[in-house]
């Protein structure tokens, strides 16, 4: 079995995704867990890609501390509408934000 070096790492917009796959629609029929994410992403209200790109540099712009694209990239994806959604968010991960950051993510986002 070959081995495998990961050169480089950086997270995907659900954006990115949907119209990644769809390109390769268009090129033929999709691998099966290609298709399986196509099916899944069609459930969900994705925000373009150039939108999704706007709001994450957005928010980068904010300049918030410890706060990385992976962190950028959910919260571009998941779009919180209140502050309580936007917590629940950044648990999984260990980061702090401080409330008053927390509310200039929230005004960034279009609601």
């Amino acid at each position: 079995m070959s081995e495998f070096e990961v050169l480089e790492e950086a997270p995907v917009s659900l954006a990115v995704l949907k119209e990644k796959l769809q390109a390769m629609k268009g090129e033929g029929e999709l691998p099966f867990r290609a298709e399986k994410t196509s099916s899944y992403l069609e459930g969900f209200p994705i925000a373009s890609v150039k939108e999704a790109e706007s709001l994450s540099q957005k928010i980068m712009e904010l300049n918030i501390p410890r706060l990385k694209d992976r962190h950028i990239v959910k919260i571009v994806d998941i779009m919180p509408k209140d502050l309580d959604s936007l917590r629940l968010l950044l648990t999984t991960e260990t980061l702090t934000v401080k409330d008053e950051d927390l509310k200039k993510i929230l005004d960034v986002i279009p609601q």
